[in-house]
Parts: structure tokens; sequence; C-alpha cells
């Protein structure tokens, strides 16, 4: 009987797939540095985006941050399960140029939901910075996982190639945040800065497709038309990004700006910053005050000193610098300086709202907590304290030690008066007026019966000083006022404030304590 064995042919072994060829060193490290860096653009930048409709709190800030974070961690998840089934040098050229279409599409998105999106709300802030921010973010983060898989081609160097790109993307993203935040923001608006994003992301995914196809002799994956599909997409956000609703006539490095005609009075002008209505200017009449609050402040100006005698007044924070103006042109000789954080909103003011500085009126630009430790002790008879962030006085300039230091600046008969805006309960108005009642001797308020007693939001204007108040004859004109509005003396006041706490530098959670309950 013959064996069949000489019969059997060994089948060879199934060969190992071949991985796929590392990427050159330098490009490796350009695609983590630049896909880092631009999330961290579009995180500044998404702030900007939605801040003329939602404001910019401390809850829209970390709102955008959150949201960063969140498409970091899923972009990257994502991208390091796809570079475990697909050779990654199909999917990063790809990745590039998705991700530049989302970020044009952005503006558009934005634009027009912010319209429907406006105010406060935490939903709506959430949604809106997820749009500004998520996709497009979450697109970038995935080229990282993909360039490290591709560079790990020798696993006794994981932790060299992993530890170096890793590195190289921190890096990235510092030198965005810091080109964004001190260059880019100043010099450019936000559009150009989003488009032209858009398009360094678009043209390097293009160029690395080419280059890669030529190395390899592959393609990008997928179909002619879907490529012609998306190469429409992103010209037609960036064409909806020319003709979507904006919301600034002017960016400042701070602020979405614009000025409205009053249609009852053609001298008359509204500046808007960051969606809030911010000041009121008549231009042939700087004696005219339209807001209540802004009436209330001249009221107590005019019985501090007499009507016509000069003063040396400073302004923390200048808006359409209205009371700035209702000063220099009540009292002749007075000097107003005005501590103004926004350099290209004073350029505003000088252009559209006929603001002329001179010997009587000074503009400053700087935080007003920085410039006012350089003002000289016993200086200034008025200090006017009305700086907002949105809705909300900037927390360092809510605390003790900011009132002490206005207190050492002030003449000793010296007033400040202080603009705080706030909403039922009242918290933060309870807590600010305990905060500058721990730095003066004597306290008031003046703000509307309805919001003294928690029915509604509004203006409210804390008036203090060492030296006893002239509150007798605020009552009387008061009432020869158009809005109705209340004084609290020092007692009444006392039991306003109750038992709110002192604001200090360590602890000033002045966001949360606007927000109502």
């Amino acid at each position: 009987m013959s064996s069949t064995s000489s019969d059997v042919v060994a089948e060879p072994a199934p060969r190992a797939p071949v991985p796929p060829r590392a990427l050159p060193n330098g490009l490796a490290a350009f695609l983590v540095f630049l896909s880092s860096g631009a999330v961290l653009v579009l995180e500044t930048v998404s702030l900007r985006l939605v801040g003329p409709y939602v404001g910019v709190t401390l809850q829209v800030t970390s709102s955008v941050i959150g949201m960063a974070l969140a498409a970091i961690a899923y972009g990257a998840w994502m991208g390091g399960w796809l570079a475990d089934r697909r050779d990654p040098r199909t999917l990063l050229a790809p990745a590039l140029v998705l991700a530049g279409i989302a970020t044009a599409v952005t503006l558009p998105v934005v634009r027009y939901a912010g319209e429907a999106l406006r105010g406060g709300a935490a939903s709506a802030v959430l949604l809106l910075t997820a749009l500004a921010v998520l996709l497009p973010a979450a697109l970038l983060a995935g080229v990282t996982p993909l360039v490290v898989k591709l560079q790990l081609a020798d696993l006794r160097r994981t932790g060299q190639v992993v530890g170096r790109l890793s590195g190289i993307g921190t890096l990235g993203g510092i030198t965005a945040t810091l080109v964004t935040g001190f260059v880019l923001v100043a010099a450019l608006p936000s559009t150009v800065i989003v488009l032209a994003l858009a398009g360094v992301l678009g043209v390097t995914g293009l160029a690395l497709g080419a280059y890669l196809r030529r190395g390899s002799g592959t393609a990008l994956p997928g179909p002619t038309r879907a490529k012609a599909a998306l190469a429409v997409l992103g010209l037609a956000g960036a064409g909806l990004s020319a003709v979507a609703p904006n919301p600034c006539d002017v960016e400042t490095a701070y602020h979405c700006a614009r000025v409205e005609v009053d249609e009852q009075w053609t001298e008359g002008r509204t500046l808007y910053l960051n969606s809030a209505e911010h000041s009121y200017v008549n231009l042939a009449d700087p004696t005219h005050l339209k807001y209540a609050y802004t009436q209330w402040i001249g009221l107590v100006a005019d019985l501090a000193r007499p009507a016509t005698q000069r003063m040396d007044a400073l302004h923390l924070g200048g808006g359409g610098f209205t009371m700035p103006r209702y000063l220099a042109a009540t009292r002749p000789g007075s000097d107003n300086l005005v501590f103004e954080i926004d350099g290209g909103l004073v350029e505003l003011d000088r252009r559209e709202l006929g603001v002329r500085t001179g010997p009587q009126l000074r503009a400053r630009v700087g935080d007003a907590r920085v410039l006012l430790g350089a003002e000289p002790s016993d200086s200034r008879d008025f200090i006017v304290g009305d700086a907002f962030g949105h809705l909300v006085v900037p927390w360092h300039l809510a605390t003790r030690e900011m009132a002490a230091d206005i207190r050492r600046v002030l003449r000793p008969d010296g007033i400040y008066v202080q603009n705080v805006i706030d909403y039922p309960p009242d918290r933060f108005i309870r807590a600010e007026l305990a905060t500058v009642a721990a730095e003066f001797r004597h306290v008031a308020l003046i703000a509307p019966p309805g919001a003294i007693a928690g029915q509604h939001g509004a203006n409210f204007v804390i008036v203090a000083s060492d030296a006893p108040l002239p509150l007798a004859g605020i009552p009387a004109r008061l009432r020869l006022l158009p809005e109705p509005a209340t004084l609290l003396d020092e007692a009444k006041v006392a039991a306003f404030v109750g038992d709110a706490m002192v604001l200090t530098d360590d602890y000033a959670p002045v966001d949360q304590l606007l927000a109502t309950a």
C-alpha cells in the first residue's frame, strides 16, 4: 500500500500585514503642531463668536472651555479607534479637509443660531458653544493619534515617540493661544480669523493628500462625487459667512460693538457691547442723561459740589463716555480721567459718539484696577465705578481690596458712586454693598422700589464716602425724575444687606451671585 504523504504540500504561513510607512519626522511634528494649535485658535475665537448673543460671563467662558475639552477627548478617542482599523495615511488628509470645512461652516451656523438663542439661559449657552467648537475641534483632535500610530514603527521607542509628539502638540496649543490672544484678535475680525484658519486647514489637507498619493500611488479614499460635494460644502460655508447676520459694527480686542441712531432723536446714539445696551449719548447735548442710573449719578455729583464748581473726577470704565462728558460740560475746568481697558472702544467713541479728549477729559487705556494703583492718594473728589463685562462687574473691581484702593485715592470728603446690575434675589448687590461698607463709613443706595423689593432686575447705584453723605436733597430730586427711584439711607442699607458676604480678592463669586435662583 503506497503512502500519500509525499503528495501533501505545506501551505505557506500567512504573512503579517505590513505596517504603514511612517511619516517624515518633520511632517509628523508639523501636523500635530498645526492641529493642536488650531483647536486653541477655535476655542479662543469661539468666545468672541458667541459673546454677542449670550454675553461674556464666567459661565460662557466655562462652557467654551468645557466644549473644547470634550471635543479633544472624543476626537482623540475616535482618532485612535480609527487608527487601529484603517491605514492612518488614508485618513489624515480627509480629517484636515473636513476640519477646514467644519470651521468655515461654524460662522454662519453660530450667527444664524445665535439670533434664535439670544440670552443667558444655560441651555442656550451650552448649545451655542457646542455649535461653535465641538465638530471642528473633534476632527482636529483626531489627527494626533493618527500620526502617533504611523510613527510607532519601533515599539522600543514608543515612549519617546508619544512623548515627543505630545509635547509638540502642547507647544502648538500654547503658541496658538498666545498668538491669538495677543496678536490675531487685536488685529483681525473674528470672521477673518475663522475663514483664514479654515483655508489653512483645507489647503494643508489637500497638499498632504497629494504628497501621500505621490509617495504611495494611492488616492484619497472616497468617490470623486463625494470629494466634489465636500468642496461645494466648504465653498458654501465660506459664502454663507459673508451673508450671515453680523451683530458687530466693530470688533475690538474686548467687545463686539455697534452704534445705533435713535429713531426719535437724530442726535441720539446708543452703544451696544456684546449684545447689551450699554450707553446712550446725545451728540448735541452732553448734559442729556437718558438712563435712570446716569441721572442718579449726575444728581449725586450735583449735590456733592456746587453746580458749577470744578471737580477732579475719576471714571472706572468709559463705555460711551456719558458721565465724563456730562461732568466736563456742567463743571468747566474739571479734570475727568477715564480708565478704559478697550482702546478700540475709545477710538469708536471718538469716531461715532463725539468724544473729544483734552485737558478736561482724558482717557487712559488699561485695566482700572492696575491703573488705580498708580494714582496718588487723596487726589480725587468723585470716583465713578461703571465697568462691566457684559452685565457683570468684573470680579476684581468688586472686592474689598479694590474698595480700599478707591478710598485711598479719594479725598477725605470725596464720594464714590458705583453702578451695579442685579436680579432677584439680589445676592450680588447685597454682597457689593457689604463690601463697600467694609471700607467706607457712610453708604447709601439708589434704586427702583420694585428692584429693592426683589420684584425685578435693575441698575443699582451705591453711594459711599468717609464723610457724611449729602442725602437730604436726594429724595425730592428723585421725585422729579421720570422713572421712580428710592433712596436707602445708611440704616436701611444695613437692613437690606443683612448677613451678605464681603467679597475679597480671595473669594469673589460675582457671576454666581448674579445668577438668578
